[in-house]
C-alpha cells in the first residue's frame, strides 16, 4: 500500500539523519558558553538550517542515484527510487530548501552563511562525481562533518580549536572507513553495488579502518592530557572521558565485525543500547569537567 504523500516526502528528507547536525553544538560545549542563553539560541537555529541544508543535499543526491538505488536491496524503498515522488518535485523542493537554509544562515551571521554555502558546494560536487573517486569520497564526507563544527563555532564567534578539528574529522574518516567496509561486505554477498566500491576491498579498507582507530584515540588521548587543553578549559579532568571514548570505538567495531552492522552509522548510533548509554555518559562527563569539577 502507497503512503500518502506527506509521508513519502517527509521519509525523502531523512530526519534521521539530521541526528549528525548535533556537531554543530561542539563548539558551544567546549569553548564554556553552554550557560549562554544567546550562544546556545544561535547553535540551535545553526542546527535547525543544517538540518534544512542537509536534506536539500539528500533529496538531490537521491534524485542523481535513483537507477543505482533501485537495484540495491534496501535502498530503492526510497521515496524517489520507490517512485513515490517524482524527480521534477524532489528537485524543485531541494531548491526551495537550499534557498531557504542558506537565506536564513546569512540573515544570522554572514561566516555561518559562508560556512553554509561552503557546505552546500561540498556535497553538490559530492553528488555530481567526487563520490566516484576512491579515498577522496570518504574524505568529502569527513569534510562535512568538520563543516558542521565550524558552522557551529563561527555563529557563536569563537575560534574553532585545531583538537576539535583533529578527533572530529578523524572520528568521521572512521566512520566513514567503516561504512564503505560494509558496503563491500553487502556487495560480495550478491547485493548490487555502486561502481566506486569496485575501487575497495575489505583487506584494504580493514588496514584503513585500523590506522584511521588507532589515530582517533591517540589524538582525543592527547587533546585529554594536554596542558594547554587544561588551561584554556580550566579542567585538568578532561581525561576521565577516555575509556567512555575506547569503549565506544571498541563497540562500533563489535558491532561491525561481530554483528554485521555499520552501513548505516546512523542506525547503528541510534538503536544500539550499550552505544546510547556509553555516548550520554561520555556527554555526561564532558559537562562535569567542564562546568562543575573545576
Amino acid at each position: 500500500m502507497e503512503r500518502p504523500r506527506a509521508l513519502a516526502l517527509l521519509s525523502a528528507l531523512r530526519p534521521r539523519q539530521w541526528v549528525k547536525n548535533v556537531f554543530v553544538f561542539a563548539a558551544l560545549v567546549f569553548a564554556g558558553r553552554l550557560g549562554d542563553g544567546a550562544a546556545v539560541v544561535r547553535v540551535v537555529d545553526t542546527f535547525l538550517i543544517f538540518c534544512v541544508l542537509s536534506s536539500a543535499v539528500y533529496l538531490i543526491n537521491d534524485v542523481r542515484d535513483r537507477d543505482a538505488d533501485r537495484l540495491h536491496p534496501t535502498k530503492r524503498w526510497r521515496p524517489i527510487a520507490a517512485g513515490e515522488i517524482g524527480t521534477g518535485a524532489a528537485s524543485a523542493l531541494s531548491v526551495v530548501l537550499a534557498v531557504a537554509a542558506l537565506f536564513a544562515s546569512f540573515r544570522l551571521a554572514t561566516p555561518l552563511g559562508e560556512v553554509a554555502a561552503g557546505y552546500l558546494v561540498l556535497n553538490l560536487g559530492y553528488s555530481f562525481g567526487l563520490k566516484r573517486v576512491v579515498i577522496l569520497d570518504v574524505m568529502m564526507v569527513a569534510a562535512g562533518f568538520l563543516m558542521r563544527a565550524l558552522a557551529g563555532a563561527v555563529a557563536i564567534e569563537v575560534p574553532i580549536s585545531r583538537w576539535l578539528v583533529l578527533c572530529t574529522g578523524l572520528l568521521a574518516l572512521f566512520l566513514g572507513f567503516v561504512k564503505r567496509r560494509q558496503e563491500v561486505a553487502a556487495s560480495e554477498d550478491g547485493s548490487a553495488a555502486r561502481p566506486i566500491l569496485k575501487e575497495y576491498s575489505l583487506p584494504f579498507l580493514d588496514q584503513m579502518i585500523a590506522v584511521v582507530t588507532g589515530a582517533t584515540v591517540v589524538a582525543y588521548s592527547l587533546y585529554a592530557f594536554s596542558p594547554e587543553v587544561a588551561q584554556k578549559l580550566g579542567t585538568t579532568h578532561l581525561d576521565l572521558t577516555i575509556p567512555f571514548v575506547l569503549f565506544g570505538i571498541f563497540r562500533y567495531l563489535y558491532l561491525v565485525h561481530q554483528r554485521g552492522v555499520g552501513e548505516n552509522p546512523t542506525l547503528v548510533v541510534m538503536t544500539d543500547v550499550p552505544l546510547i548509554v556509553d555516548i550520554l555518559l561520555w556527554a555526561a562527563t564532558v559537562l562535569l569537567t567542564l562546568y562543575v569539577w573545576r
